[in-house]
């Protein structure tokens, strides 16, 4: 068993490897594998070392316990092993600490776009971001991909990425299509759904406006997704939490000319729409959810 790997990005110990443990070393070291100690060659039977063909054409090995194993299982067994009756021994537990770099890097991106460290129309490289993080390029790009299916930016051959401009007719689009999509899922989900269910989404509710009163866009954003998501949830459409979701993220990216987005005034006002929204969903009052509804999106329901 070769004791590395390469990971995308270069997780495990920081080199890119994974490497094996040794026995008396801590499992969780250096985001390490444990690798079972292996027999010795004091502990092998000499008798049981004999090569043995099963019935399959497996060769047969003794793993040190006085039991005779086939190449390619645990101590040594293949799958159709003769082990005279007995239960087949359980397979070591592989003890494995990962951590997705291109997750990481693709959160601190948005967050960066989001606070306006990555300017619009700016064109920046994979190998300077990965710098700038302290990883590989690799990870960096795979991130910046993805943030341009999203449309945060764009890709410049044998440059980089290019941080999209984003004008006020591109996010009123945008905010146009949430309303058709989610306004009318809403207004018939506060005719459907009891007022219990409802309550039990008062801590996302509350969670907007705690982020909302930190000033920061980043965590507000992912506050106010997590709760429209669990709302449009209530809905059973996995689809349409999904393309619901696209369109949301979009819409949050800062406009050209505001790279930081909204302000901390504009934040917290939008979170106590959710709380008031939530109150009258509570309360079954169907007109204050059309118009609340309809304010949210900036729609006419």
């Amino acid at each position: 068993m070769k004791p590395s790997a390469q990971g995308p990005g270069g997780t495990g110990t920081g080199t890119g490897r994974v490497r094996a443990v040794g026995p008396d070393e801590p499992a969780g070291a250096s985001g390490a594998v444990r690798v079972p100690a292996q027999p010795g060659a004091a502990d092998v039977n000499r008798e049981q070392r004999d090569q043995v063909r099963d019935r399959d054409g497996g060769e047969r090995r003794d793993g040190g316990d006085g039991r005779v194993r086939g190449a390619g299982e645990p101590g040594g067994a293949v799958r159709g092993e003769h082990t005279h009756s007995e239960p087949p021994a359980p397979r070591p537990r592989v003890l494995v600490q990962r951590s997705s770099v291109r997750g990481q890097v693709l959160d601190a991106l948005r967050d960066a776009l989001m606070a306006g460290e990555l300017r619009p129309g700016e064109v920046y490289s994979a190998p300077a971001l990965g710098e700038r993080f302290g990883v590989s390029a690799t990870p960096v790009r795979e991130a910046m991909q993805q943030l341009a299916v999203e449309g945060a930016v764009e890709v410049v051959p044998n440059r980089g990425f290019r941080v999209v401009r984003r004008g006020d007719r591109e996010l009123a689009e945008l905010a146009e299509v949430r309303a058709l999509l989610e306004v009318p899922v809403w207004l018939r989900l506060a005719r459907t759904v009891p007022a219990e269910r409802w309550a039990r989404l008062r801590p996302l509710a509350e969670a907007t406006v705690r982020a909302a009163s930190s000033g920061c866009p980043a965590t507000y954003a992912e506050a106010d997704r997590a709760f429209h998501r669990a709302v449009l949830s209530l809905a059973g459409n996995e689809q349409l939490v999904g393309v619901a979701g696209d369109l949301h993220r979009r819409a949050q990216w800062p406009r050209a000319g505001t790279p930081a987005g909204r302000g901390r005034a504009d934040l917290i006002a939008d979170a106590h729409e959710h709380t008031a929204l939530l109150d009258a969903l509570i309360a079954g009052d169907q007109d204050v959810v059309r118009a609340l509804v309809g304010e949210h999106f900036g729609a006419t329901p």
